[in-house]
């Protein structure tokens, strides 16, 4: 019983030990995780990406872009990160949003558009020092160029010579001066246009339909031209063939003194000529223009040829 109580004892000392050095070593670890944790999250120690860069300010207003690419220790309270900037290729919307925009043509039509324009940061002092709000500015000027060719240009051409338009766009933003003698978006930014791409050129809803109603019209239209042509075509054969017949009449009643010249022409005035082929046609042999003045004979009508005119 004596020797038991030591070793026991020595147990119960051992496993507090081994208990107290544990929780020491947890402590230690949590200690020092918190403080890189801490320490990471001020950004006091930070990392810069490849193709991409950080602004530091410091105490005394002096701003400075960090390029070089891996970890960098920045003091605390006497530094501060501005912003981290992107050197990668970008995109921006026409208008700041994918959805398409409305932008009135040269010829007062309405129209929906929308466009995408990349770019890339090439001078970051340019970009994140000189300029304040970089994007927002860059935003402003880039919807200003592109509605200004957009909106000039006749429906028509918006629509069937895109590629056009976007050519004159893109050279426009690659080289053409904001304003005259000044500087164009490559230089006033520091960024090196890449590309632009017209996405979407339509009209409005309404438009399309009042389009639609239109082209409509316009069928019905050409029908009815097509209709009156065909009735026109038709009456010009008949007249001709009338102009033959009044021609045959004369050359097979008329005679040289011209007194049956006025008995004929009132005849076909009075539109008896084509009744009188009619009832000729139905079996009678002879047909006779009436007597209208005292001194002017009768004539009787020659056999017609229906036939021959048909044919004609």
């Amino acid at each position: 019983m004596a020797t038991s109580h030591p070793t026991q004892f020595l147990r119960r000392s051992f496993i507090k030990t081994v208990l107290r050095r544990l929780i020491a070593a947890i402590s230690a670890v949590g200690l020092v995780y918190g403080l890189i944790a801490g320490i990471y999250a001020t950004k006091t120690i930070f990392k810069v990406k490849m193709n991409s860069a950080v602004v530091l300010e410091r105490l005394g207003g002096i701003r400075q872009a960090v390029t070089d690419v891996g970890w960098h220790i920045r003091l605390p309270f006497f530094t501060r990160i501005e912003q981290e900037v992107s050197l990668m290729n970008q995109t921006l919307y026409l208008g700041g949003t994918p959805e398409p925009m409305r932008i009135i043509s040269k010829g007062n039509v309405a129209l929906w558009t929308s466009g995408l324009l990349t770019y890339r940061i090439r001078n970051l002092n340019t970009w994140a020092i000189e300029n304040l709000n970089p994007l927002d500015l860059l935003q402003g000027d880039y919807d200003g160029i592109a509605k200004d060719i957009l909106q000039a240009q006749q429906v028509d051409m918006l629509i069937s010579d895109r590629e056009t338009i976007k050519e004159l766009i893109f050279t426009a933003l690659k080289s053409r001066p904001i304003n005259l003698n000044g500087p164009t978006i490559e230089q006033k930014y520091g960024v090196e246009v890449v590309s632009f791409v017209l996405k979407e050129t339509r009209f409005g809803d309404k438009l399309v339909e009042a389009s639609e109603e239109k082209k409509r019209r316009e069928l019905i239209a050409e029908a009815e031209n097509y209709a009156a042509d065909q009735e026109a075509s038709r009456i010009r054969k008949l007249y001709s063939a009338y102009l033959e017949g009044i021609k045959s009449l004369q050359n097979d009643l008329g005679r040289k003194d011209g007194s049956t010249d006025t008995a004929l022409l009132e005849f076909l005035t009075q539109q008896k000529w084509a009744a009188a082929y009619e009832k000729q046609a139905q079996g009678q042999n002879t047909v006779v223009i009436q007597n209208t003045h005292g001194n002017t004979p009768a004539i009787t009508l020659p056999p017609s040829n229906i036939s021959t005119y048909q044919a004609k």
